[in-house]
């Protein structure tokens, strides 16, 4: 592990480290912030998934985590949102494809097989990795995230539901295979059999059966994407009826930046921390 840059911040350790991934065939890049808890104990982990143009840095530079999760005791990851170098595919003039874009995935068509394979990364490669390196309590995880790492999150939980206790997103996309901009990706990445796409699509995976107990969306009504990418109203619809548990909450002028993110990050912190305890 290489350490690029260790700052104090509230009593813990904001930190970023990049290692030579295998599942990506590349060198990757994350953060973690560890508080200072940990100095005595392990502490429950959350994991924070960006979203599209975004690296680790949007959130630990914009997203105001730091007070609360140390406050809470809490250790947060924020792993980058795809592959990264000068060999790894790439669509230089579309920024909903290629770096900055690997939707939590494992692709499976060529070019993009050999590098965009964000799902094994985000799910084994990377936890394994970070659970060798920090005092994390791998029986307490969380998973959030915004956007492209709202949907990451929500069909990581669902199938994943043994590993996670807790999921939250700002402003998700939860049906991938029908949203104008994540539709053309998914193409590409995973080829024209759309049966394949279920599996990364929240919606279809409660509709296929998978149950995860409880989610918290947070939603601006001025959004721009919300009318044609995010829609958060279809996975309520998708989870009447399951026994999955939603927390819908739709916010007043409020869009899809950090601005809004970082206004309800203490609530997700702290709606995590009640159930990692």
């Amino acid at each position: 592990m290489k350490i690029l840059s260790q700052n104090t911040a509230f009593g813990g350790m904001q930190g970023v480290y990049s290692h030579q991934s295998d599942a990506c065939n590349c060198e990757m890049t994350f953060a973690v912030f560890v508080p200072p808890k940990a100095i005595h104990e392990p502490c429950p982990v959350l994991w924070y998934l960006s979203g599209l143009t975004c690296t680790h840095a949007n959130v630990m530079e914009k997203g105001e985590y730091r007070r609360m999760a140390s406050e809470l005791g809490l250790i947060v990851v924020c792993p980058d949102t795809s592959p990264r170098g000068n060999d790894v595919p790439d669509e230089l003039t579309n920024w909903q494809m290629g770096k900055g874009a690997g939707f939590y995935l494992d692709a499976t068509e060529k070019p993009w097989a050999e590098n965009y394979r964000m799902y094994t990364y985000s799910t084994e490669e990377l936890p394994a990795f970070v659970s060798q390196h920090f005092r994390v309590d791998m029986d307490r995880q969380g998973i959030f995230g915004h956007s492209m790492g709202g949907h990451g999150a929500m069909t990581i939980a669902l199938k994943n539901p043994d590993r996670f206790r807790s999921c939250s997103a700002f402003a998700p996309i939860v049906e991938p295979s029908t949203a104008d901009w994540s539709v053309p990706a998914f193409e590409k990445y995973l080829g024209p059999d759309r049966a394949a796409w279920r599996r990364y699509d929240a919606c279809a995976l409660v509709e296929d059966g998978a149950r995860f107990p409880e989610f918290l969306i947070d939603q601006g009504k001025a959004d721009g994407f919300l009318e044609n990418g995010l829609r958060p109203w279809l996975f309520e619809e998708a989870v009447k009826e399951t026994g999955i548990g939603l927390t819908l909450r739709m916010h007043e002028r409020y869009d899809h930046s950090y601005y809004f993110i970082s206004t309800f990050m203490d609530d997700h912190l702290r709606w995590h921390a009640e159930r990692l305890r």
